[in-house]
């Protein structure tokens, strides 16, 4: 059922073995492993009682990996791999470091879940939460309400910390598969994850693809094989003879203009580029602070755009980062969303994005405005916020332009038919902040590149 709600954007097959986003038994059976897919504590066939994302599933995965260990079918070396939820108990489970747990692969799944999925940059995710904790509900075994302890808790807590993986902890072999295309979800969890971890075995999976259709490839599952025939198979405690970053470059949905492998995260080549933003001409440039200028914005029903023209042929890699001086009075709910378009012959270019949604942009942010600000004068109070916005590998052509647009609500529908299902955030409620740019004001797009291959 999930595949015909969030299609995939290319074919892909397993075996009716296989589980939701696990590994398929008919694949890995074949080359001598055993595949143990438990219910989480409360859940399925499991006794107990349910606490989601929460410390006690890594425990608990602490407990099966050292159980299967002891089995006589087993050679006493356990691995983990999984999509998703699967991902996020990996953390979880490696963080509390069973004695016989050789390695992980966690694909494609978030770190922390305030920051990376109930409220990315302090903007409530009312979409996919409400969805998931409705699915939850009818299963009528956990006392856990998300959406509940979302509304409950708009600001980090302790109960959010705790539901956020201990990465430093993390020192057995990783292979991490951090999307450029999930970034709704798991893209800044799953980066964030590599960069985070102590182990100094880690490597990374990079791609713009359909996630399940990537996972279950030929290209992922080789990788996947090679890498747990190292360390889980063969017991080796030495490198892996495999490239430190698998690195996908697409110049839209469809198109892989190169796979190539590179030393780190991100690449040791990339150049950084600073282009200013001006409120002026409402365009981006790199040639100097320009002119001061102010530039009003009507949340949440306009939008402003800044175009740039992109003269070299290069490869936008990595993560982007917005920074800008906004004038805005204070208050609460008040949410910015910052998006970046690839517009190539006078139109966007679109790209694989979450939920089987294959109309996305190049990236996109969100940054709750803070509630008190510097009061510097008479006009109101002015801030400068920063984004994040996750990162991207992406081929530039001759001609192309980026345009970086700001407004108060998300950029698609979500109704299934012509938006992104399930994906939705609160918009901004109605207020005035005007952007404040050049002369001593901080307004910035900062972002790598690489040269085109």
């Amino acid at each position: 059922m999930q595949y015909r709600m969030l299609s995939q954007g290319q074919p892909f097959s397993h075996s009716s073995l296989t589980s939701w986003e696990a590994p398929d038994p008919a694949y890995w059976v074949t080359h001598g492993y055993v595949v143990v897919n438990a219910d989480l504590r409360g859940w399925g066939r499991s006794d107990g009682v349910g606490d989601l994302l929460s410390a006690q599933e890594g425990l608990d995965g602490h407990d099966l990996v050292e159980w299967a260990a002891s089995q006589p079918w087993s050679n006493g070396r356990v691995g983990m791999t999984g999509v998703s939820y699967l991902a996020i108990v990996q953390w979880r489970t490696a963080a509390t470091r069973p004695p016989h747990l050789c390695a992980i692969n966690p694909w494609e799944g978030f770190t922390d879940a305030y920051h990376d999925f109930a409220y990315p940059g302090g903007v409530r995710e009312d979409g996919f939460i409400t969805l998931w904790t409705a699915i939850l509900r009818s299963q009528r075994r956990s006392p856990v309400a998300l959406r509940r302890e979302q509304l409950r808790r708009p600001d980090r807590d302790d109960w959010w910390a705790s539901r956020a993986a201990d990465l430093s902890a993390i020192e057995v072999p990783a292979l991490v598969c951090g999307s450029f295309s999930d970034h709704n979800l798991h893209s800044a969890g799953s980066f964030a994850g590599y960069l985070g971890i102590s182990s100094p075995l880690k490597w990374l999976y990079t791609h713009r693809g359909p996630k399940w259709a990537v996972y279950y490839s030929p290209e992922a599952l080789e990788t996947q094989r090679r890498f747990f025939d190292h360390f889980v198979r063969d017991g080796r405690t030495d490198t892996l003879d495999e490239p430190r970053v698998r690195l996908e470059v697409r110049q839209d949905a469809g198109t892989i203009t190169s796979v190539r492998r590179v030393d780190a995260w991100p690449p040791p080549e990339a150049v950084r580029h600073l282009m200013y933003v001006d409120a002026e001409s409402r365009r981006l440039h790199g040639d100097g602070t320009p002119s001061p200028a102010t530039l009003d914005l009507q949340l949440p029903r306009d939008r402003i755009s800044f175009l740039t023209d992109l003269d070299e042929t290069d490869e936008i890699v990595g993560p982007m980062t917005l920074r800008l001086t906004v004038r805005h009075g204070g208050g609460r709910d008040v949410n910015l969303f910052a998006g970046i378009r690839l517009i190539r012959d006078g139109r966007p270019v679109t790209f694989e994005g979450s939920y089987g949604f294959h109309t996305d942009l190049v990236t996109h942010g969100f940054v709750r405005l803070p509630i008190d600000v510097d009061r510097q004068d008479a006009s109101g109070g002015t801030t400068v916020v920063e984004l994040t916005l996750p990162p991207s590998a992406t081929a530039i052509l001759p001609g192309d332009q980026l345009r970086l647009d700001l407004q108060g609500r998300w950029f698609f529908a979500t109704n299934p038919l012509r938006g992104q299902f399930p994906a939705r955030y609160r918009r901004s409620r109605r207020h005035r902040i005007t952007v404040v740019t050049g002369g001593d004001a901080t307004s910035t797009l900062e972002f790598l590149t690489t040269p085109s291959t």
